[in-house]
């Protein structure tokens, strides 16, 4: 038996039934427009058409496909600067990506558990990179929404001889769990209530349980070990006021409220 999935007639046939079997539940069930699930359907499949494009080229060089990770980081970067409302602290959280990515990738390629090839190099880290864009978009939103919540707490501490730092961690900590809460639910309920996509890629590509295993318990272990990194830098850029919130009215931002004889 082939289990190999094939983009043949039969798959786009498939597809197109699916998605007009999706029009029509959102018009039975009035849930919006028939038109959305369509429309979203033929999107996907010309971005995933012109990526598949790019990365055939691009994998089969390593120089191209580091300079394709390269467009992604700077993609996440400014997806979790946007997620997070920091527009203008980027390149401040462009460093707590670069630390999860940093601390996970380069162990991987110089110990040869991951052949240093693009095909590999490109899959890899960017499964590594978009969990710490979560992981960074969590942790930076929810620790500003604390401080800007809680504002009167970082206060009182500040008032009791806490430098600005420490007075704004003390608010701040309790967010770094939720932020890394959804990758540790991951990679502890990994078979048991889900099965990953590099699981599922790797056994259909190659037929073997085993090495869809090995490859995906390394994918998580990095993820938890980029995740860590990531969320524990921006949670400390947060509280020195590295990434912050730049509107009229933001009480995350300290410079506008700080007590009388404070600097």
């Amino acid at each position: 038996m082939n289990a190999e999935i094939r983009p043949d007639l039969g798959l786009a046939v498939l597809c197109v039934a699916m998605a007009v079997a999706a029009a029509v539940v959102y018009r039975v069930a009035v849930l919006g427009s028939p038109f959305v699930a369509p429309r979203a359907a033929v999107r996907g499949a010309l971005q995933l058409a012109a990526v598949a494009l790019v990365l055939a080229a691009a994998l089969a060089r390593l120089w191209s496909a580091i300079l394709v990770l390269a467009v992604m980081f700077v993609a996440a970067v400014v997806t979790s600067a946007r997620r997070s409302g920091a527009v203008k602290s980027a390149p401040w959280l462009a460093l707590a990506l670069g630390a999860g990515v940093g601390a996970v990738l380069p162990p991987m390629l110089l110990s040869g558990v991951v052949p240093m090839a693009g095909v590999a190099l490109v899959p890899v880290g960017g499964i590594v990179l978009g969990g710490a864009m979560t992981a960074t978009s969590l942790a930076a939103r929810r620790a500003l929404d604390a401080v800007e919540q809680r504002w009167g707490e970082v206060e009182a501490a500040l008032s009791l001889g806490f430098t600005e730092r420490d007075a704004r961690l003390e608010v701040i900590h309790p967010t770094a769990t939720d932020a890394l809460l959804p990758g540790v639910d991951q990679t502890r309920t990994v078979g048991l209530v889900t099965l990953p996509g590099t699981f599922v890629g790797v056994l259909i590509a190659s037929g073997s349980a085993i090495q869809a295993g090995a490859v995906q318990i390394l994918v998580l272990s990095g993820l938890l070990l980029a995740q860590s990194c990531a969320v524990a830098v921006t949670i400390e850029l947060v509280a020195r006021r590295r990434v912050t919130r730049r509107r009229a009215g933001d009480r995350g931002d300290a410079s506008a409220s700080k007590p009388p004889g404070f600097s």
